[in-house]
């Protein structure tokens, strides 16, 4: 069996914090909880999580102070805050001050789950950031020359096409979130902007049209995945 996520749950609404950890415990995640900032700083140190998850409105110290903090001997620790505060200015702000995602109130725990998994997985092949190539069923992406190999064909892929399908091809087979897609490849996670993602996705799936393994999947609402079929 492989070893639980170690995941730290900074919430200071304790009724809330129990029902995520408790929902997160039972999907292979390994939960410790703070239920203040200040409390968090100190799990962080102790429990050395793989990821963390947090509110920001907190007494004793916020989310925002929280990750300043954290962010100076955990760089790496891939940081989702859960809020209410919905608009872009708190969005941009959250990200400016060291998230990996930005989740709003209230909030589907499926897409809760699909999020932290694919920020764990992108923590890890940071590892492994020297491998810019990757082999997609017959294809191969070559992710710093922008280029789609297919045998003798050479396809030049946008700034953001190039992005999206990055995110889909690091983690095959799991889904990506909706939102991360956007803010990473559009910073942007409006109507319009989702409409311009499925023009992308519609792209992709032509470009791996000669192999018909390949498939981009939509899981409705929240997010995408490449798979490739035996």
């Amino acid at each position: 069996m492989a070893d639980k996520i170690k995941l730290l749950l900074v919430e200071d609404e304790q009724t809330l914090a129990d029902i995520i950890a408790d929902t997160l415990s039972g999907n292979g995640f390994d939960v410790r909880v703070a239920y203040d900032g200040e409390q968090g700083i100190a799990a962080c140190e102790e429990f050395t999580p793989d990821v963390i998850v947090s509110d920001i409105m907190m007494p004793k110290v916020d989310g925002f102070s929280l990750a300043d903090r954290l962010r100076r001997s955990h760089s790496r620790i891939p940081i989702l805050f859960l809020s209410a505060r919905s608009s872009a200015d708190d969005v941009v702000e959250g990200f400016e001050r060291g998230a990996s995602d930005y989740l709003r109130k209230p909030f589907a725990m499926s897409e809760l789950i699909v999020r932290l998994r694919s920020l764990v997985g992108r923590a890890d092949r940071k590892e492994n950031s020297q491998r810019r190539k990757y082999e997609v069923g017959s294809y191969v992406f070559d992710y710093d020359k922008r280029l789609l190999l297919h045998g003798d064909c050479r396809e030049t892929l946008s700034a953001r096409e190039t992005e999206v399908l990055r995110m889909l091809v690091e983690p095959i087979g799991q889904t990506v979130a909706i939102n991360a897609i956007l803010l990473k490849a559009w910073d942007d996670d409006s109507f319009f902007a989702a409409r311009s993602l499925h023009v992308f996705i519609t792209k992709l799936r032509h470009r791996f049209a000669d192999d018909q393994r390949i498939r981009i999947v939509n899981a409705r609402g929240i997010g995408y995945k490449l798979m490739i079929d035996e």
